[in-house]
């Protein structure tokens, strides 16, 4: 599914450059439960933004499902995002202004998808996240915990094929932390692919697999 040969990001502070990734080869495959690790600055969100098309590689390139990132035009980009990855972040990235419902909804509204069909599917991604509950809940409303499920939610109801999820535990604390990790696990025996961004050890030791970035450059672990 995800397939990044000698990638490299280069990134200018001033008059100084700064090396985000250098000559990255990675590979994931369709149903695979990775995570990426390492301490800040080792380039994790610098890679996270590129497989989730929401910045482009220097150099070297970047094949989603067998096609060249360069191939795709920005609107063909945009579809990606839309439809095919579910991001889940940190933060959380709700409207604060808009009840879960409401929030999980807006995906599938970008979509033109019909209001018939958006209320169906709004309803079974809230119940997928035993959050039925609390639809009418505003974030404000909800602990933190709650939010990650809304947010997680707001990931599912695209069918998405990619879940890429950036430090989802990093504002929660270490119960919650696993009950929201239990859910990624329940995503991943659904036959999903994910991605995990983790700085945590113990976090990125969930997943199937785990590569570790240092510096710009990523490696396998083999065992832990």
């Amino acid at each position: 599914m995800i397939q990044l040969k000698e990638v490299s990001k280069i990134y200018k502070m001033g008059q100084e450059k700064v090396r985000a990734l250098d000559h990255v080869d990675m590979c994931i495959a369709e149903g695979e439960y990775v995570s990426i690790t390492g301490p800040s600055g080792s380039g994790k969100s610098t890679i996270m933004n590129i497989i989730g098309c929401l910045d482009t590689a220097d150099t070297g390139s970047y094949i989603l499902d067998g096609i060249s990132i360069e191939e795709y035009s920005e609107n063909d980009l945009a579809r990606i995002r839309n439809h095919k990855i579910g991001f889940i972040f940190q933060n959380f990235n709700l409207l604060y202004k808009l009840t879960a419902e409401e929030n999980v909804e807006l995906p599938l509204i970008y979509q033109r998808v019909k209001a018939a069909e958006r209320k169906r599917r709004v309803k079974e991604a809230l119940e997928q996240v035993e959050l039925s509950h609390r639809i009418r809940h505003k974030p404000a409303e909800l602990s933190g915990g709650q939010q990650q499920r809304v947010a997680i939610a707001r990931a599912l109801v695209t069918k998405p094929s990619l879940f890429l999820a950036d430090e989802p535990t990093g504002n929660l604390d270490s119960k919650t932390g696993e009950e929201i990790m239990k859910l990624f696990h329940e995503l991943h025996l659904a036959g999903n692919t994910i991605v995990l961004i983790t700085h945590d050890p113990k976090i990125a030791d969930e997943a199937e697999r785990k590569i570790a970035m240092r510096d710009g450059k990523a490696r396998e672990v083999v065992s832990w």
